[in-house]
């Protein structure tokens, strides 16, 4: 007997962006350096920054992919 193929739902594969920032921010030799700046700002505090805001942007990615799932399916946030 063949059984279906299960499809992932966009759901479960956006979940794995949030890994993103998490992997890159714990290896500190990849962004421990102190050129280049950003305005006078070393890059090792100018990127963490930056990180933020793209995990911020990853979390609002993946909130909105999630909610249309959600009410495609009938259901609620």
């Amino acid at each position: 007997m063949i059984r279906p193929v299960r499809q992932r739902p966009r759901r479960e594969i956006a979940l794995l962006l949030l890994l993103v920032p998490y992997v890159v921010l714990l290896w500190p030799g990849f962004y421990n350096f102190d050129q280049p700046e950003l305005v006078g700002v070393p890059f090792f505090y100018w990127f963490q920054l930056a990180m933020v805001l793209i995990t911020a942007l990853l979390t609002a990615v993946v909130y909105w992919l999630h909610a249309d799932e959600a009410l495609e399916k009938g259901g609620t946030l």
